[in-house]
């Protein structure tokens, strides 16, 4: 996760959960819990497919919606969810996609 002041610089990045082949559980509390302590007024969110294939599963678009319905009540923005793939040029944006 990126945080970001109002000017989109970056604050700082930090890693919120390591998972294995298959999985990893994102805890939307935890993501406002770094966002607040590190002042950001936005955040940005990333995770990778080592399937190599972009497209976003049910729980990645259920997770995303709940984490910018959280960010709206504290006034903080989610810019973006991006997936990252192995494959060079492969990935995807929710902002892109008007997903956001």
């Amino acid at each position: 996760m990126l945080l970001l002041n109002r000017a989109n610089k970056v604050l700082g990045i930090t890693t919120l959960s390591e998972g294995g082949l298959s999985g990893t559980l994102m805890d939307v509390r935890m993501i406002y819990q770094y966002a607040i302590k590190g002042n950001a007024s936005g955040i940005i969110i990333a995770h990778n497919h080592p399937s190599g294939v972009s497209n976003p599963s049910e729980s990645d678009l259920k997770i995303t919606q709940k984490i910018k319905e959280a960010g709206n009540l504290l006034d903080i923005q989610l810019l973006d969810h991006i997936i990252l793939t192995p494959e060079k040029e492969i990935f995807r944006s929710f902002a892109d996609e008007g997903q956001i």
